[in-house]
């Protein structure tokens, strides 16, 4: 089995316009990076390892997104989507003709990802999908978020696939309160999230624990800037590795923004590429002590090109790695 990448050309054409940080030329910067073949023109031995995945619409899909979002909102971005020029759900968040179906096949793209894993036809696989979706409320846009594609993925995997309980891990600098809204009652998913804080957008301080029978499955651990790839990495290996053996999810799901970056221009948390793969290796090796190595990471931050991209190419290298490593 490989690592399945994600990806479609109508992410492209969620057209944010001239200036905006979450442009089309990410995943622009990440393809030529990941898919480009070397100077010979044979595949690097990380396209070796790849196997890429251009998914379909889902069927149902309206179905799997109203798990998540509200059925008004849904009718909202659909009939807001113009035909052409661009619309505002807030300042961050545009919406270009091409917005709704990139929305619509980032959500296809998680859910397909899931599908192959569950079905043993991939060991785990990376979504570079647009726009992002952490952000995103039941009920509004927010953050350049449209539809929040791994909570919809976390009720995918509880409904269709009959998992009891899915772990989330958001290491975004920026809290995904769309996210833990969604889940803060709720015992079956764990949202874990590691981000710079007091920032945007206010959440995540780490008395925010969840209420009712949801209180304690979730866990926010705010940093200060300049926190450097020492101070996360040791959360992963403590409390996150605490958390995972306590909860003995059946999956887990990364919400996997590459903004805490050193050189990213939207936040301060100095985090570096071989950071990331750390991170992405201790969550490779719980994820196989806890739920059958089941793991799927999906895009959500990242705004400077070049350290995005070196950042998912070191991501990509961990998560082909484990799949080349003997079982016991």
């Amino acid at each position: 089995m490989k690592t399945g990448y994600i990806t479609h050309p109508a992410y492209l054409e969620h057209d944010t316009g001239p200036g905006h940080p979450e442009s089309s030329q990410r995943l622009r910067t990440l393809d030529q990076k990941i898919l480009q073949k070397d100077p010979s023109g044979k595949p690097t031995p990380l396209q070796n390892q790849l196997q890429i995945i251009t998914p379909d619409l889902t069927e149902n899909l309206d179905l799997w997104i109203s798990k998540v979002h509200q059925p008004e909102y849904c009718r909202l971005v659909k009939e807001k989507t113009p035909a052409q020029g661009r619309v505002y759900f807030d300042p961050d968040t545009p919406c270009s003709p091409g917005s709704y179906l990139a929305a619509e096949l980032a959500v296809s793209g998680l859910i397909t990802a899931i599908d192959a894993v569950m079905e043993k036809r991939l060991y785990n696989a990376f979504c570079a999908v647009r726009p992002p979706g952490h952000h995103a409320e039941p009920d509004r846009a927010m953050g350049f978020c449209l539809f929040n594609q791994v909570a919809i993925g976390a009720r995918y995997l509880q409904k269709h696939h009959q998992l009891d309980k899915v772990f989330i891990i958001d290491w975004d600098v920026h809290h995904g309160n769309g996210t833990q809204h969604i889940f803060y009652e709720d015992p079956s998913v764990y949202y874990f999230s590691t981000h710079q804080f007091p920032f945007y957008p206010g959440t995540g301080s780490g008395d925010e624990q969840g209420t009712g029978r949801g209180k304690g499955f979730t866990h926010n651990i705010p940093l200060r800037a300049g926190a450097g790839d020492a101070a996360i990495i040791q959360i992963f290996e403590n409390e996150l590795a605490d958390a995972l053996a306590a909860f003995q999810p059946d999956f887990i799901l990364i919400s996997a923004g590459f903004d805490a970056h050193k050189s990213d221009p939207l936040a301060s948390l100095n985090v570096t590429e071989q950071g990331f793969k750390q991170l992405t290796q201790i969550v490779l090796s719980l994820a196989k002590d806890h739920c059958g190595g089941r793991l799927i990471s999906c895009l959500e931050g990242g705004y400077h090109l070049e350290a995005l991209a070196r950042s998912v190419e070191e991501h990509l290298t961990a998560l082909t790695h484990l799949q080349n490593t003997p079982k016991p």
